[in-house]
C-alpha cells in the first residue's frame, strides 16, 4: 500500500479545479447515549489542545475518573435539548451549510460546502477525502469560532494538517482563523440584539456571555480573552450602550483550575441579588446553538438569576442560520473563491 493518498485513474488529473468550503465546528455526540457521550468526551478531552497538562497524568485522570463519571451525566442533559432533528448543534450546521451553498450559487460562485466536526461525525478527516475526490483541489476552511482560540481553532487546525499529511497531491489552502472583528459579524450579533430590544424592550442589563477558558492560557499567549473584549466593544458600540448598559461573561468551566473571569453564574446571581430583575443573554462565540447555550444558559443560568430573585431572563439566540449569519459567512470566504 502507498505512503501518501493519491488520485486514481478514474478521478483523473486533468479534470479537477473544483473549490471547496469547508465549514468546521466543534462536534457532538451521535445521541443522548452515555455510550455516544463517552465516545465523544474520549475524543475531546484527549485533545492535547484542550488539556494542557501532563499527558500521562491527564490520560490517566481522564480515562480512569472522568469517563467512568461524566458521560451519564452528560447524557442526561443532551437529552434535555435533544430534538426531533437530532443534535441541534448538527441539525443547525447542516443548515449553515445548505444556506452558504445556495447563496455561494446565487452569486455565481461554484464552490462544494463540505461540513466537518472537530470530534465526532461528520469527521473533517472524511469530509476532506470526499471533497478530494470531487475534485477540489482549491480549499477553504472557515472553523465557525468568531474568536481564535487555539483548543478550538487550532485544533480544528491540527485536524486539517493531520490528514493533509498523508496526502500525495495537496490542495491549495487558506484556512481564515478569526472573525472576531469582521464587521459582518458585529452587524449581524448588533441586529439580533436590536430586534430583541424592539419586541421585548431594553434589558436592566445585557450579558454577554462567551465560552470560558483557563486563565493560565491567556498568560501564554492566547489571544482568546482579548478578542472577546474586542468583539464586545464592537458591538457595544455598535448599539450605543453605556458600560452600565452591559458585562461580559465567562461560562463553561471545567475542573478547579481558574478560569477567565467574570463568571457568567455567578455574575447571574451577583445581578439578581443587587436588584437587577430583567437581564438578555448573548453569546457571541457560538455560531450555532447547542447544549452550552440550550441548556447551560437557558436551563442552569435562569435558574440561577430567578433562584436569587431575578424576573425577566430572556436568552437571545446564537446566530444559526439567520440570513445576516450566511451573507457574512459568504463575504469571509469570498475573496478567496
Amino acid at each position: 500500500m502507498a505512503k501518501y493518498l493519491g488520485l486514481s485513474k478514474k478521478t483523473g488529473h486533468a479534470e479537477r479545479g473544483k473549490t471547496g468550503v469547508l465549514l468546521l465546528n466543534l462536534g457532538t455526540p451521535e445521541a443522548p447515549t452515555t455510550g455516544a457521550v463517552r465516545r465523544y468526551l474520549a475524543e475531546f478531552l484527549a485533545d492535547p489542545r484542550v488539556v494542557e497538562i501532563p499527558r500521562f497524568l491527564w490520560l490517566l485522570i481522564l480515562h480512569g475518573i472522568i469517563l467512568r463519571i461524566r458521560p451519564a451525566k452528560s447524557a442526561a442533559l443532551y437529552r434535555k435539548v435533544w430534538r426531533a432533528d437530532g443534535s441541534p448543534l448538527l441539525a443547525i450546521s447542516r443548515r449553515q451549510q445548505a444556506k452558504l451553498a445556495t447563496l455561494l450559487q446565487q452569486e455565481g460562485c461554484q464552490a462544494v460546502v463540505g461540513l466537518g466536526m472537530r470530534y465526532g461525525e461528520p469527521s473533517i478527516a472524511n469530509e476532506l477525502r470526499t471533497m478530494h475526490r470531487d475534485g477540489v483541489d482549491k480549499l477553504v476552511v472557515l472553523p465557525l469560532y468568531p474568536q481564535y482560540a487555539a483548543p478550538t481553532t487550532a485544533s480544528a487546525f491540527d485536524a486539517i494538517a493531520s490528514e493533509l499529511s498523508s496526502w500525495r497531491y495537496l490542495p491549495a489552502l487558506h484556512f481564515i482563523n478569526s472573525y472576531h472583528d469582521n464587521p459582518d459579524y458585529i452587524e449581524a450579533l448588533a441586529a439580533s440584539i436590536r430586534q430583541d430590544f424592539e419586541r421585548h424592550g431594553k434589558p436592566q442589563k445585557l450579558v454577554l456571555s462567551y465560552h470560558g477558558m483557563p486563565e493560565r492560557n491567556l498568560h501564554l499567549g492566547d489571544p482568546y480573552y482579548c478578542f472577546c473584549a474586542r468583539t464586545t466593544a464592537l458591538v457595544v458600540e455598535k448599539l450605543g450602550l453605556t458600560d452600565s448598559d452591559y458585562v461580559m461573561t465567562f461560562q463553561s468551566r471545567f475542573g478547579k483550575a481558574k478560569w477567565l473571569q467574570p463568571y457568567t453564574d455567578a455574575t447571574m446571581k451577583a445581578l439578581a441579588e443587587g436588584g437587577v430583575t430583567d437581564v438578555a443573554i448573548l453569546c457571541p462565540a457560538f455560531s450555532a446553538d447547542c447544549l452550552e447555550t440550550l441548556e447551560e444558559i437557558v436551563g442552569e443560568n435562569r435558574e440561577i438569576f430567578e433562584q436569587a430573585g431575578g424576573q425577566e431572563f430572556r436568552y437571545i439566540s446564537a446566530l444559526n442560520d439567520d440570513e445576516l449569519h450566511i451573507k457574512m459567512m459568504a463575504n469571509l470566504v469570498h475573496p478567496y473563491l
